[in-house]
Order: structure tokens, then sequence, then C-alpha cells
């Protein structure tokens, strides 16, 4: 039996969709690392040791390390999304655009809290780290509501039960990133420690 030529080409252009969005996110990832700088001999004067600048770069291992997850986690439920969308539209690709710049805006918050951790701008520097993420939350909401709303453009035989179990999943987001921002102003450590629970909430499949 011959497929659609309808069902060909709408599978031709979501597949397109997440080769380009793939891309976007492998830069993403890949510019994180740039943050965490080989240290220099003037880093180890007098009594100083190699191992000492290695140690005194911990903020930046670790906003690395939640930051990379993070993104990693972001290309699984962006991977999540088109198993059920088969389609798109103008407005689809733009929402996704919009959602892709917001992923690679993740390097630059990630540098700044690397820099600023142990400094007394650390509230600012952990407000920006979540804010972003509390951006890329809406984000994922708008462009998942408006793939999902009505099944616009999801597949004719899509999953209602997963469907709804990723709606529900995703309208926490915006909220506990909210929380992660609130917190940066009472603890940078506490903030960036809940950007990194959210980041492992995320990355379990939505309950049915």
């Amino acid at each position: 039996m011959t497929a659609d030529p309808l069902n060909r080409e709408e599978e031709k252009e979501t597949g397109r969709i997440e080769a380009f969005s793939d891309g976007v996110f492998g830069i993403a990832v890949t510019l994180l690392i740039l943050e965490i700088k080989i240290p220099q001999l003037a880093d180890v004067p007098g009594k100083g040791s190699l191992a000492q600048a290695l140690a005194r770069q911990w903020p930046a291992y670790l906003s690395y390390l939640t930051s990379f997850l993070t993104v990693l986690i972001m290309w699984v439920n962006h991977h999540r999304l088109f198993r059920h969308i088969r389609r798109s539209d103008d407005s689809f690709l733009v929402l996704n655009g919009l959602l892709l710049m917001a992923v690679t805006v993740v390097p630059f918050p990630t540098a700044v809290l690397s820099l600023w951790f142990r400094t007394p701008e650390t509230q600012t520097a952990a407000a920006l780290y979540s804010g972003v993420f509390v951006a890329i939350a809406v984000l994922y909401n708008v462009l998942w509501g408006y793939a999902a709303r009505r099944g616009r453009l999801l597949g004719k035989d899509h999953n209602r039960a997963e469907v709804a179990a990723i709606t529900r999943q995703y309208r926490l987001g915006p909220l506990l990133y909210l929380i992660a921002f609130g917190l940066a102003f009472v603890s940078s450590a506490a903030s960036v420690g809940v950007c990194a629970a959210l980041a492992i909430y995320f990355a379990l499949p939505g309950r049915k």
C-alpha cells in the first residue's frame, strides 16, 4: 500500500525542523565548555599550585554541569514533542525559532554566573541565570500549546494520554523556575540547585 503523499510531505517538513533544531542544541552545549578557562601561570603565583587554580574554578564547573544537563534535557523534551507533532505551519516555525533563540542564550548567563558567583553580585547573576530558564519554560508551553491545541499539528493517531501528561508537566515549568528565580535573591546556591533539580524533573516522562 502506497503511503499518503501528504503524510510523506508532512514528515519531511517536521524532519527538517528537527534537524535544524538539533544543530542549534548542539552548538549551544558546545559553547558552554568555553567558559571553563585553562589556568595561566599568573593564576598560580607564589606558593599556589595548578591544583588550587583548577579548584578555584568550581563555580564554572557547577554552572557548566547544570547548564549542559539542562540543555541536554531540553533537547530530549524537544525530541519528545516531535513524537507527536506531525505537521507545521508558519506560526509554529516562528515559535520553534523563538525557543531555539532562547536556548542559544544559555551559555551567556552560565558565563556570568561562573564569573560572579563568589562576588557580592552573585544574586544578580543567579537571577539572570534562572530568569533565562523561566523564559524557556514559557516558550516550551507556548510551542506545545500551539501544536497540541485540538490536535492542531499532532498526528492523527497521537496518544491522548501522553499528550495530556506532557501538557500537565509543562504547566509546572514556569512556576517552578519562578521559584528558582525568587530564591536567587535569598541564596544563589539554592537557586542553581533548584534549576538542577528541575532539569532532573523534566528529564522524566510525564505521567499518564
